[in-house]
């Protein structure tokens, strides 16, 4: 198994694939993103990740460069080239190239297209066992975090703080309100009840957020997409934190403070198990602006 790239058409190693300086996805962060977890080389909830990032380009006023049925033929590829196990695929796309820098586009640019894959073994045993822990910072991120945009400093500058405190991630409160973590949708559960953040522009509507809600009505585990303040997070009885790449895992210390018992929760374990038995071919039906 090996990493594997592609752009503009192209089927390449990562070290190999380059872009003009003049590209406005690497002087603007004029571009947008999908990462697609991969399973038994099964690309997992293809459909819903390929529609958010068709949201992600309308929103940015980018054509989509290839039709559905190229991206499925190119990622497909791309599984087959990196092994096809288990694996994460990244999938961006910028505005295009352009002869000058001038913050206003010209039309007509010519979308860049990347892709890679490479193997992805999940998380540990250990590590899903032990849980995480965390930090909260102020959400100083922009209005738009609904788009799945590569300008990621605020995120980025989040989880260096967090790593710089011995913690795996930060969890972000803007106006007293958690909104998300800086790579992560969150979960709370308050007396049984699982309360996650409701979609709005303030948050990215995550697929395996979306998912876990559906396995949690599916199950009989009542839930709700609704506010959920800052001090909500010292009465949860569980804390977790959801992604592509960590699936759904449970927050076990929260700004060096124990939650719970400081052990992953029954709740989260259900739901764990839950995601295990049914990521493999499992169909989504997705849930309105998910």
């Amino acid at each position: 198994m090996a990493e594997t790239a592609y752009l503009n058409g192209e089927f390449l190693t990562p070290e190999t694939a380059c872009v003009p300086v003049m590209d406005r996805g690497f002087l603007f962060g004029d571009s947008c993103y999908e990462v697609i977890p991969v399973y038994d080389g099964q690309p997992f909830l293809l459909d819903a990740h390929l529609d958010r990032f068709a949201r992600s380009l309308a929103a940015l006023d980018i054509a989509d460069p290839m039709s559905r049925e190229v991206w499925n033929e190119v990622l497909g590829e791309l599984v087959q080239r990196c092994g096809a196990g288990d694996a994460l695929i990244y999938a961006q796309v910028t505005r295009g190239i352009s002869a000058i820098r001038d913050h206003a586009a010209v039309s007509g640019l010519k979308p860049t297209v990347f892709a890679m894959a490479k193997p992805f073994p999940g998380m540990a045993a250990a590590d899903i066992e032990r849980g995480l822990t965390a930090i909260t910072l102020e959400d100083i991120r922009w209005q738009r975090c609904d788009i799945k945009a590569t300008t990621l400093l605020a995120n980025v500058l989040a989880r260096k703080q967090a790593a710089s405190e011995g913690a795996d991630e930060a969890i972000l409160i803007r106006d007293g309100r958690v909104t998300e973590g800086a790579a992560s949708n969150v979960f709370v559960v308050l007396n049984g009840l699982v309360v996650t953040p409701p979609k709005t522009n303030e948050i990215l509507a995550g697929i395996t957020r979306d998912f876990i809600l559906e396995l949690a009505a599916g199950d009989g585990i009542p839930y709700a997409e609704a506010s959920v303040d800052a001090g909500d997070l010292e009465q949860a009885e569980e804390i977790w934190i959801s992604s592509s790449s960590k699936e759904v895992m449970p927050v076990v210390r929260l700004n060096a403070r124990l939650i719970g018992d400081g052990k992953p929760g029954a709740v989260w374990r259900r739901v764990r198990d839950l995601f295990s038995a049914h990521r493999s071919g499992t169909a989504f039906t997705e849930q309105t602006g998910s």
